[in-house]
């Protein structure tokens, strides 16, 4: 274990790893800091960057992208009121006014002393809890992998969006697109409809550029013109006290602690992230606060909650990905995809086959974290002016870079149609108020749940083993609280809107 965790360390403090590192964690910062540009269209963008790096190089640039861009969010979010990812959501209500108020040194600072000590937390956990979980996970069959997919798929349909139903439909449509193409055990095409642009399948990076890169740079050119940044909050003096501002962040321990274990927590549900953990962390620092009439006013508690919540999801979602090879999150489904072109495959045997990379990960996410705060405290001045480019500059440059990147994966010109047509389905859905993680993980997960489905099947023709294997037995009837649990949810809101609208109506 110890020579593992050294060999990593070695790879990863590489003179020229550190620097790919730090442009990376600049590239996720000001990727991010762009309202409307999403850290996973950072994550996309800097994927076939990797092709031509080592396997722990890439994964750590990626790292560095992903920590900085969820810091990112925080630059826009308390300067123009505007979060730049919806991780930052949450940190608009009392960012904005601290930096209204005359503290927007204060208020940067908070975020990302707040972010750093989140993602080290989350870090911490994930060393102690992924090695364990792997030696459990080796032991699980097909039974209990099906079982464990389901469960994922409840809990992204009854986390993603507001609409239950909703959320049910576009994992639906995920698990049929995943179904297009070869048959994963057999080969046999399938649903092809003797196209030849379909032969091939829909790989899962042009599912994923077109759903989330695509639908989203379609979104803002139909929105050019609404949302400016006329009366953007641009100070003449931004002033740093660092560790003045550490010292108040580590005042508030327990709202720390606590908001980074909801985003560990929320990062390892499949399909979850930052953009909910910032929500719920903000929401129980209010809720546990004596003063929660403060909130929304600029109180130092809601920065922190929720910079701390956000940031904590990167480690938490790694949990689960490297424990088990489920993606936490879409940007998890990428480092999957990173690691799958160098042929090493993501699971509860990458800590015993390639340990020095599994520990590898573990210190670029804390280098990553380190590099991150150096940046942000030393180069706020020069992000700011970032987000004041024309959204009719970023969004064809971002689209030719997404068009590249669909390109280099596999050289073909039929991806680009692909890429298209997918890209509409998700500005459509997108439009219609459809979540679109489902969708993504449906594509992700499908293949995994048909492939073991298959596999428990072929083994033992017996569906009752499903139910008779113990822990196969608790994840499925998890799947089905989940389920019960969601559903009264919906129903207890829908209880709750009824009275306002006869009051409405009484009117």
């Amino acid at each position: 274990m110890l020579d593992a965790f050294l060999a990593g360390a070695h790879q990863v403090f590489a003179f020229d790893t550190l620097i790919y590192m730090l442009i990376g964690s600049v590239a996720g910062i000001v990727a991010a800091a762009i309202p409307g540009f999403t850290v996973t269209m950072a994550i996309i963008l800097t994927l076939p960057l990797t092709f031509t790096m080592e396997p722990l190089q890439g994964v750590s640039v990626m790292l560095s992208v992903y920590v900085g861009g969820y810091t990112g969010g925080l630059i826009s979010a308390a300067l123009l009121g505007i979060p730049g990812t919806p991780s930052s959501v949450a940190t608009t209500f009392d960012a904005f006014p601290m930096a209204r108020g005359g503290e927007p040194g204060r208020a940067l600072s908070l975020g990302v002393w707040a972010s750093f000590f989140g993602t080290v937390i989350s870090t911490i956990i994930l060393i102690v809890a992924a090695p364990p979980l792997a030696l459990i996970a080796v032991k699980l069959g097909p039974w209990e992998y099906f079982s464990l997919i389901v469960f994922a798929l409840t809990i992204v349909a009854s986390l993603v969006g507001n609409s239950l139903m909703r959320g049910l439909i576009a994992g639906v449509i995920g698990l049929g697109l995943a179904t297009i193409g070869p048959d994963p055990m057999m080969g046999r095409p399938r649903l092809t409809f003797e196209s030849d642009i379909l032969m091939p399948g829909l790989p899962f990076l042009i599912v994923l550029i077109g759903i989330f890169a695509i639908s989203q740079l379609m979104g803002e050119v139909e929105d050019h013109g609404k949302n400016d940044n006329k009366g953007a909050l641009i100070p003449d003096v931004i002033e740093f006290k660092t560790w003045a501002v550490m010292r108040e962040v580590l005042m508030h321990p327990v709202n720390l602690v606590r908001s980074s274990l909801i985003g560990v927590f929320i990062g390892a549900l499949p399909g979850a992230g930052g953009s909910i953990a910032n929500l719920l962390a903000y929401d129980q620092a209010k809720r546990s606060s004596k003063t929660p009439e403060e909130f929304g006013k600029g109180t130092p508690n809601g920065v922190i909650a929720s910079e701390a919540g956000n940031s904590a999801t990167a480690g938490g979602g790694l949990i689960p990905m490297i424990a088990l090879g489920i993606p936490g999150s879409a940007v998890d489904a990428i480092l999957m995809a990173a690691l799958m072109v160098h042929g090493i495959s993501v699971g509860p045997r990458l800590i015993m086959d390639h340990a020095d990379l599994a520990y590898g990960m573990f210190v670029a996410m804390v280098v990553a974290s380190l590099m991150m705060l150096v940046v942000c405290v030393l180069s706020m001045r020069l992000f700011l002016r970032v987000t004041d480019i024309p959204k009719q500059f970023i969004v064809p440059t971002v689209m030719i870079c997404c068009v590249i990147g669909a390109f280099a994966l596999n050289n073909r010109v039929t991806d680009l149609y692909l890429l298209g047509a997918i890209g509409l389905v998700g500005y459509g859905l997108k439009s219609l108020d459809y979540p679109l993680a489902p969708l993504v993980l449906g594509v992700i997960l499908g293949p995994i749940a048909e492939t073991n489905l298959r596999r428990a099947l072929m083994s033992d023709g017996d569906w009752t083993v499903f139910f008779t294997r113990p822990i196969s037995a608790v994840l499925l009837a998890a799947a089905v609280l989940s389920v019960i649990f969601s559903v009264r949810s919906v129903l207890k809101m829908r209880r709750k809107d009824r009275p306002a609208t006869d009051e409405q109506d009484g009117d």
